[in-house]
């Protein structure tokens, strides 16, 4: 191994000390040493296996480190994760869950798609508000509450 890798192992060591007593769950320290590595003029598996050598088991993988490195290579200079949009945003609202009781108490004789179009929602959500939200169920092509209270039962 030559000086210059055995300074850069120092190097990325010294930086590790943190992440070696805390168990690591985010990768920011890997990609900064990562673009380091790429300023050195190393090549994307040298880094790999610094990264292993000083991350072990929490080093990240080899595809995740490569294209990092080429990432690098291509210009990026931010180490910091790219914004995304999250978790899709659910149709199950409070606000749909009533607006579906509205539909359903006008006429209940109308199908899934029939609802899940007026409401603008997927066949599959309309679905399990129906079932899970309102406890509903289908009898004789129309819905009704799972559990009939005394009232219901008598009409």
């Amino acid at each position: 191994m030559c000086i210059m890798c055995d300074a850069t192992l120092a190097f990325i060591k010294r930086c590790n000390v943190l992440s070696a007593i805390i168990e690591m769950t985010d990768f920011h320290e890997q990609r900064a040493c990562i673009k380091f590595c790429f300023k050195l003029g190393k090549t994307a598996t040298d880094c790999y296996e610094m990264l292993k050598t000083t991350f072990g088991e929490q080093a990240m993988g080899r595809s995740q480190t490569f294209q990092w490195f080429s990432q690098f290579k291509a210009g990026r200079t931010l180490t910091d994760d790219d914004e995304s949009s999250g978790r899709p945003v659910s149709s199950s609202t409070p606000a749909m869950i009533e607006r579906m009781r509205q539909i359903i108490c006008v006429d209940r004789h109308r199908t899934n798609d029939e609802d899940s179009t007026l409401v603008g929602i997927s066949h599959g959500t309309c679905h399990k508000i129906l079932t899970k939200d309102m406890k509903m169920r289908r009898v004789a092509s129309k819905f009704v509450p799972t559990f009939l209270s005394v009232n219901q039962k008598q009409k």
